[in-house]
């Protein structure tokens, strides 16, 4: 297990559009965020995805960052670290943060 979220960064990625919920009282705390990372599917809001992560994560310096941490929805704030859920998602998608990795190295960020 990593000792940091900020170098795992696992748990940001996903293939699906509606991977991450965003509840009424999510979309309040994003504020002038919701606009650009929360989107809508019917009546139900999501955090945006694009290229295979949630689109607020950020790779600087090798690090996977929130750019809205201190707003970030309950489900992300719902998943703990070392938890039997946080090792799920490394066991099952552990290798798409190393990819992203790559790509952003290879595009000198």
């Amino acid at each position: 297990m990593p000792e940091d979220c900020t170098t795992c960064g696992t748990c940001c990625f996903s293939h699906l559009q509606t991977y991450v919920s965003v509840t009424g009282d999510d979309h309040a705390r994003l504020g002038d965020d919701a606009e650009t990372y929360a989107e809508f599917d019917g009546n139900r809001a999501f955090m945006r995805m694009e290229s295979g992560h949630c689109a607020a994560l950020r790779i600087e310096g090798g690090r996977f960052l929130c750019a809205v941490y201190a707003a970030r929805p309950d489900t992300c704030r719902d998943l703990a670290r070392d938890s039997a859920e946080c090792a799920g998602e490394i066991f099952s998608k552990g290798e798409r943060p190393l990819v992203a990795l790559r790509l952003s190295a290879a595009r000198g960020r």
